[in-house]
């Protein structure tokens, strides 16, 4: 392995121009790559700000609280959603940590399945590696489809909202979640080598869209007294207890915090990865954090009636509090405009999250054609094809919507589940480690003697989480209302299960086969 200089740039002998400079990085990171077994061939061009403005965008927090509130409001009402983003807030705080630490100790894009190979107990490494991948896998792909599904609904309220004669049909939502995909695709093949600097732009807009959004709502909206806001729990499901109701409900700031592991699947496109990613990983939860408290609480008191806002299912809760607000369909959409550029920025960052996951497994011989999805185009520094196989799955998923929105909402929703569950395991995984005092992998960003705590808590937090997000809506469930995450996540699991005795045994290694001791 090439020395460094010492301000940890790579170095170049007699002066001459290093092609591989911008994909080995500093002396850290190419002491990562060397300890993992991998070689660089991805562009090292994300720097700590444009890392923050990827991380924000995605889990896109503030935007999430009004985008997805619909679910919240009918299990909890405001103070059940209240309440809830607090302690999702701490939860996923712990969560996010315990993540920093390990993506600060192997730097790598495949995250999570990774982690599990080198952490994991030697019994079990090999398979259990593999189904986090596979789960990581569904849970991206699924994901992209996902957030241009609530792009796409914003549009068909606006549409609803300005255009009396506007008919709502599913093969519109459709074709629009291809368009957004498509959007998203360019930015992550031909304008993939100016991704970074979008991404800072993109922090500008996360950061001035807020105020855009608050300040009409301070200035115009009518105000619901406190004690409403903070006291009046809802259980439109009929659970017959507004405890449950709100545990059921917390998939809506669930929502907003979920996609902690993104940076990590970027890992290999950072300079100086070990310490800029757990750091941006921090920075982001707080930042977002943050400001989606404020934005909930703004909303909440100043919805309005909160059955009003939920009469129309065809117009997304929040929009139509917008609409209450302004008086006026064209500030309305002005508003609303705002979100809808952000959520869809939040898919470019979503198709280079599930495109760089898809790409590392496959390096792993993970997947089926995996040769071809690991493929790195010389010159793009990107993997192409699996940002292209990427748009592929989309576009399959978004077709399901014109049969059934039932059966869409279930596929959509279920990156939830699946991603929740690879934290679980990942951080079990440490968490052993540390139980059984094995010597863990250097951390430049460490929990020190917080560590076991912080694990243990994460965990404990994740499995409410997981349990509660196979929950339908209402007690009374029909063929329409029932939540077919479970099956679908079920089947997954199990021909990840099947296929890995089949053929992954046979040639999935798992990344612990090419990791290298310290000493080494």
């Amino acid at each position: 392995m090439k020395r460094s200089s010492v301000d940890g740039r790579p170095s170049r002998e007699n002066g001459a121009s290093d092609p591989m400079s911008d994909k080995i990085g500093t002396s850290y990171d190419q002491h990562d790559m060397f300890r993992m077994g991998k070689t660089p061939q991805l562009r090292r061009n994300f720097g700590f700000l444009s890392m923050i403005g990827f991380t924000c965008i995605l889990m896109s927090t503030w935007e999430a609280q009004l985008t997805t509130s619909a679910f919240g409001l009918l299990n909890g009402g405001t103070a059940g959603l209240i309440y809830c983003y607090l302690a999702t807030f701490l939860g996923f705080l712990a969560v996010i940590a315990s993540m920093a630490e390990m993506a600060s100790m192997a730097p790598t894009a495949g995250g999570q399945y990774h982690w599990v190979s080198e952490f994991a107990p030697s019994s079990c490494q090999r398979f259990l590696s593999y189904i986090t991948g596979w789960i990581c896998v569904l849970g991206w792909q699924t994901g992209i489809t996902s957030i241009a599904f609530l792009t796409a609904s914003q549009i068909q309220s606006l549409m609803v909202i300005t255009n009396t004669s506007y008919h709502f049909e599913r093969w519109h939502g459709t074709l629009l979640i291809i368009a957004i995909s498509f959007f998203a695709i360019i930015f992550n093949s031909y304008l993939a080598k100016r991704l970074p600097l979008v991404e800072g732009l993109i922090l500008i807009l996360h950061i001035c869209g807020f105020f855009a959004i608050l300040i009409p709502l301070w200035v115009l909206a009518p105000r619901n007294e406190a004690r409403t806001v903070f006291t009046n729990f809802n259980d439109g499901g009929d659970w017959g207890s507004a405890g449950l109701a709100v545990l059921v409900g917390m998939l809506s700031p669930v929502f907003a915090f979920i996609g902690a592991d993104s940076a990590t699947h970027m890992s290999e496109e950072i300079q100086d990865a070990s310490i800029t990613l757990p750091r941006a990983m921090m920075w982001t939860i707080v930042i977002n954090g943050l400001l989606g408290f404020v934005m909930l609480v703004t909303f909440c008191f100043c919805m309005g009636d909160v059955g009003i806002i939920l009469s129309n299912p065809e117009v997304m809760p929040f929009i139509q509090t917008f609409l209450i607000a302004t008086n006026s369909s064209a500030g309305t959409s002005a508003m609303t405009t705002v979100t809808i550029i952000l959520t869809t920025c939040g898919c470019i960052t979503n198709v280079a999250t599930a495109s760089r996951q898809m790409f590392a497994f496959a390096r792993d011989s993970g997947l089926p054609f995996s040769s071809f999805l690991a493929h790195v185009r010389p010159g793009w520094d990107v993997p192409l094809n699996a940002v292209m196989v990427s748009f592929v799955v989309t576009i399959l998923l978004a077709m399901i919507n014109i049969g059934s929105t039932v059966a869409f909402n279930a596929i959509a929703s279920l990156g939830t589940a699946a991603l929740i569950s690879s934290y679980i395991i990942s951080i079990t995984c440490v968490a052993i480690k540390r139980y059984r005092s094995e010597k863990l992998p250097h951390a430049r960003w460490s929990l020190g003697k917080f560590g076991g705590p912080i694990n243990i808590l994460s965990i404990a937090y994740l499995i409410v989480v997981f349990v509660f997000s196979f929950f339908p809506q209402t007690v009374i469930v029909t063929l329409e209302s029932l939540n077919w995450n479970i099956l679908i996540y079920g089947f997954t699991i199990l021909f990840a299960v099947i296929w890995f005795f089949v053929r992954g045994r046979k040639q999935y290694l798992g990344p612990i086969a090419y990791v290298r001791r310290e000493s080494s």
